[in-house]
């Protein structure tokens, strides 16, 4: 047999588990991993570096299908190359209840899944994340340690996808050279031809943003390989356009949107079965074809365990530091040199906005983790993310620790996922909360992923002043408050947002965003506590003297209005308590008990937040009073905004009382 037939067969492996497993699931996308076949085999059979017995190796070169809506040529390579958690019966029940095989692939799913890609672009945005993470660390522990490229599929609905120009820019700009990216040039898109919607020339495109590109046939194994070859010697990142069919085989529906997103029918796989000379029934490959791919997934172990070798000879701080790290354990004095902060701020009391609070704490952090890496979408100044540690990441120096994302929020957060998917990272980046809006759908895989990616968002509120209501965000956090697993925390005072941190950087397994204030905050929490109190998600600040008649809860910038509320309240004879709220969600994890305790028993509950009510109820009740905000901001300075929509303690007050007496 040559090396042509044998190549052919091994990606024709790849075309029948895919159609089939959709044609048995009665759902999918067949048309990609029958178009791009031959790419994914020359990829795997001769370049990538991977051992399917260890696929956490930390040096292994990661392969992300941004087109995650052709997973079944991912699930086919991990099944064919051995990996153990992908058997033949996770590839039968493709796209059911309970399956690894999901319809689009989903990290933690099963290994070999980098990442979760199905929302178009994300994949590839991410990309630039893990490819930036690369050289960092290759920075930090060398090349006997971290050398490795990071491959990409992408289809054309990827590139038409905004968030795919801020990543290839970025990409180019920082000139990640070991970022190779596959696009699947085949004209087709769900409504048709992708000339229905689009002309623009990707090739030229890329290239005008500081990459390598050019054309290839993407059924020539030799040009694949060629092309690929010549991207892993470039000294920039490298898109290789691929012109492939989709559905290739199928008799009548290849290089049609009818090979895309439904099962091909029996008739048309039968046609395909005859077109490529495969006589082997669904779900079985021929005993030789397999054989060959399980020596493909063993390929990488020689390599895998020469590095395991140089891992075990490396100097032993380097080594302690390196495994700390991909693990993604915090250094063992983390929690004292926290506790040792916070003692200061308690003394100290500073008054400052809680983006200083947070840049301060940061300070602190980042002297102490060595593994974060800052970053901000042209807002460096503003949102107060960088520090003495953190000088500047350039194409000439891998080695430091902040980012310039430029104005790429969508990009920046995309990013910083693939940064903490990558290992060995802890990624942060800040812009306007009003702007979470642009990150929003990178956000929300952050969430489904279960990956510590950290937000930080300033300018929180009407606070922020003259920018006005195109700036101030009202339902932003009643909006990021509603993605399953993400902590929202919306720190009072320097002590709170250095305890919100430390939650932060210690939730493995969820992603945090702070709100953060433009506007000065009195410390509120002036007596020490070694206790992390944000980590509760609320508790109680400031007590009733004597049984409270009143609750005012209250988060961020409000709680300094809740505490004058409530001494207006008290000098009226109403006993008053206040609540501080940092985080709905941690509140939420609290145990019965402990949520019946701090809500209590008042006859009186109040909410005050400069957004939306929506969330509120759970602790207040739909008959609590809430103060804060109906509508848009408006222009204008705080000292006239706060006032204007009457979110102010003695309009809390006048309310509360008003309530008391009608009662």
């Amino acid at each position: 047999m040559t090396s042509r037939e044998q190549h052919d067969r091994m990606a024709n492996a790849i075309r029948f588990l895919s159609m089939d497993a959709v044609e048995k699931a009665n759902s999918g996308h067949p048309g990609l991993p029958m178009g791009c076949a031959d790419i994914a085999t020359v990829l795997f059979s001769r370049f990538l570096k991977f051992d399917a017995k260890a696929p956490h190796w930390a040096d292994r070169d990661r392969f992300i299908l941004s087109a995650g809506h052709g997973s079944m040529l991912l699930y086919s390579l991990l099944y064919l190359t051995g990996y153990e958690d992908m058997t033949i019966d996770q590839i039968k029940n493709f796209r059911q209840l309970g399956s690894r095989t999901a319809g689009h692939p989903e990290y933690g799913h099963a290994a070999g899944i980098e990442t979760t890609t199905g929302p178009l672009g994300q994949g590839l945005a991410n990309s630039v994340g893990f490819a930036l993470g690369e050289r960092i660390m290759n920075a930090a522990f060398g090349n006997d340690l971290v050398s490795h490229y990071t491959y990409v599929l992408a289809g054309d609905g990827c590139l038409m996808e905004g968030v795919s120009q801020e990543a290839i820019a970025l990409a180019g700009h920082l000139k990640l050279n070991k970022l190779i990216v596959f696009w699947d040039n085949n004209n087709i898109s769900i409504d048709g031809p992708v000339s229905l919607a689009d002309n623009t020339d990707q090739v030229a495109r890329f290239q005008a943003s500081g990459w390598n590109a050019s054309h290839i046939d993407g059924t020539d194994p030799e040009a694949i390989a060629y092309a690929i070859e010549a991207a892993r010697h470039s000294d920039k990142p490298t898109m290789i356009a691929c012109k492939t069919t989709i559905g290739f085989g199928a008799p009548t529906k290849a290089g049609t949107n009818k090979a895309h997103g439904s099962p091909l029918g029996a008739e048309e796989i039968a046609g395909a079965r005859k077109f490529f000379n495969w006589e082997s029934p669904p779900f079985e490959i021929p005993a030789d074809v397999l054989e060959a791919w399980r020596a493909v997934g063993k390929s990488g172990a020689k390599a895998r365990a020469d590095w395991e070798g140089r891992l075990a000879k490396a100097e032993p701080r380097l080594k302690a530091e390196f495994e700390r790290r991909i693990a993604g354990k915090l250094p063992s004095n983390f929690d004292a040199v926290i506790a040792d902060y916070k003692k200061k701020l308690s003394a100290d009391k500073p008054k400052v906005a809680t983006r200083k609070s947070s840049e301060m704490a940061l300070e602190v952090i980042n002297g102490a983790v060595p593994e974060t890496i800052g970053g901000s979408a042209d807002l460096t100044g503003s949102n107060n993310t960088k520090t003495s540690q953190t000088k500047n990441i350039t194409p000439d120096d891998y080695g430091q620790r902040y980012v310039h994302y430029g104005i790429r929020e969508h990009g920046m957060a995309a990013a910083i996922n693939g940064l903490t998917l990558h290992g060995g990272l802890i990624a942060y980046g800040g812009t306007f909360l009003c702007f979470s809006d642009y990150a929003r759908p990178s956000m929300r895989l952050a969430s489904l992923m279960g990956i510590r990616s950290i937000f930080v968002m300033t300018h929180d509120s009407i606070g922020l002043g003259e920018d006005g209501p195109t700036h101030q965000p009202v339902e932003h956090l009643a909006a990021l408050r509603a993605i399953p697993n993400h902590n929202v925390f919306r720190p009072a005072d320097a002590v709170e947002t250095a305890e919100c941190w430390q939650v932060a950087l210690e939730s493995e397994k969820t992603p945090s965003t702070l709100a953060l204030t433009r506007q000065n905050l009195p410390t509120v929490r002036t007596e020490h506590s070694a206790k992390n109190l944000s980590s509760q998600g609320a508790y109680e600040l400031a007590a009733a003297n004597g049984e409270a008649v009143v609750t005012i809860f209250a988060t961020g910038s409000e709680v300094e209005i809740a505490l004058g509320a409530r001494d207006l309240l008290e000098k009226h004879g109403h006993p008053t308590r206040v609540v501080s709220v940092p985080c709905f969600e941690l509140f939420d994890q609290q145990s019965d008990d402990y949520r019946k305790k701090t809500i209590g028993n008042a006859k009186v509950k109040v909410a005050i937040e400069a957004g939306i009510r929506q969330g509120w109820d759970h602790l207040i009740g739909t008959d609590g009073i809430f103060i804060g905000m109906r509508g848009f901001g408006a222009s204008g300075s705080i000292e006239q905004l706060y006032p204007h929509f009457g979110i102010t303690a003695e309009a809390a007050a006048k309310t509360v009382e008003t309530r008391l007496h009608g009662n």
